[in-house]
């Protein structure tokens, strides 16, 4: 089809009431976030749906990078003609003959939102489809199972003819709905519940925790990399806490509790995460927590894990199967970076056989017991290592240094 415009229509935030217009001001920068290469593009805002002139701008370009905005429930290639019948019917035939494969059965339905017009919605049906019906005798009717639906919508403004819907990312706009830290370790879990949360408007940062010398260069790039593919959803630098966990990680594993250790370190990294927050000013923590998926995601594990933090913790997988969450990364491009074989601080110490479901007064009379436990995890939160990652854009950890842009 050879679309003048997109027609961009909204996703779940139209609920909102109130707030409807920040989330619609928001979802616009959005979309002109992805216009920016296209300069001839121009998009306009009326109550309900975005409108982009292309301008012979290419559609299958703009196309692409609207698949990934967060709050787009859907978007189509429109002809906007003027709202006279003659010309709707015309139009309406080059929308037809422009489809890629021309189809044996079709439908029109069309939309009268300008009451002003002569016809009414169901009289219009008939004298698009009976005009289209006369210039494709072979084609056929099927109102409950057509190949090709073709939509025409009568507007104030004019009159919008398409065939194509195409599904967008729906949820809500990045940063709609406040701010959460992602604990994000280097594993397949973790982006993906990132991913689910930037698709629910929440703005992100990450903390990954890391255990130099014992864990390596090349573990910490492919946070960096998971960091940066998550940027590319979020259209906005990302900031990635490197926290250094070893004196603390150490400090666990000396206290020779090693069914418990899983528990204790995730303990600590909540609140580290916890202290990283309230820099932030994030209220939530979100993890890649799926229920029974390891021992330290039992429900009884979980229960003691959580009992450290005051924060909302935020769990998007947690009812998912495996299967699923790895759809999900491949989908959205990180499933082949978190497989890569590079080990994270949470597979170092991992004890034969971890309990699934810790005392709590137990857990917190052994960290009682710890050495200097506040204070290192004190001393970790000040001494952390903030990388800022920015969509599309590659580096290493070699380079990196305090609040550092890559």
């Amino acid at each position: 089809m050879n679309a003048d415009m997109i027609l961009i229509r909204y996703g779940e935030f139209t609920l909102k009431g109130r707030n409807r217009g920040q989330f619609e001001r928001r979802m616009l920068d959005k979309v002109k976030q992805v216009l920016e290469p296209f300069p001839k593009a121009e998009v306009t805002r009326t109550y309900g749906r975005l409108y982009i002139t292309l301008h012979g701008e290419p559609y299958e370009s703009i196309a692409k990078g609207l698949k990934h905005v967060f709050g787009i429930h859907s978007f189509s290639p429109v002809r906007r003609t003027e709202s006279q019948l003659e010309i709707i019917q015309e139009v309406s035939l080059e929308v037809m003959r422009a489809l890629p494969k021309a189809p044996r059965t079709f439908k029109v339905s069309v939309r009268r939102v300008e009451k002003s017009f002569p016809y009414d919605s169901p009289k219009m049906n008939h004298l698009v489809g009976s005009h289209v019906l006369r210039a494709f005798p072979d084609l056929k009717v099927n109102v409950k199972e057509p190949e090709i639906e073709l939509r025409v919508e009568i507007q104030p403004e004019g009159t919008y003819i398409f065939s194509e819907i195409v599904e967008g990312a729906g949820g809500y706009p990045y940063g709609t709905n406040g701010k959460a830290m992602l604990l994000l370790s280097g594993g397949i879990d973790s982006p993906v519940a990132g991913y689910l949360s930037m698709r629910k408007g929440l703005e992100l940062e990450a903390v990954h925790f890391h255990s130099y010398p014992f864990t390596s260069e090349q573990a910490k790039d492919k946070v960096i990399e998971l960091t940066r593919r998550l940027s590319h959803y979020s259209g906005v630098p990302l900031k990635l806490h490197m926290v250094s966990f070893t004196e603390i990680q150490t400090a666990l594993a000396a206290c020779n509790q090693e069914p418990l250790i899983i528990t204790l370190m995730r303990r600590s990294m909540l609140r580290i995460a916890q202290g990283l927050a309230e820099q932030s000013g994030a209220l939530g923590i979100v993890t890649g927590d799926s229920l029974g998926q390891v021992a330290s995601q039992t429900l009884g594990s979980m229960n003691v894990i959580g009992r450290t933090t005051d924060l909302p913790l935020l769990r998007p997988l947690i009812m998912m199967d495996k299967n699923d969450i790895i759809r999900i990364a491949e989908e959205i491009g990180t499933y082949e970076t978190s497989i890569l074989p590079y080990e994270d601080c949470c597979t170092l110490f991992v004890p034969k056989s971890p309990t699934t479901n810790p005392n709590l007064k137990v857990v917190q009379k052994i960290e009682a017991y710890i050495p200097r436990l506040d204070e290192m995890i004190a001393e970790a939160i000040a001494s952390v290592e903030t990388i800022v990652v920015a969509p599309g854009s590659r580096a290493s950890a070699e380079d990196a240094g305090q609040d550092d842009w890559f």
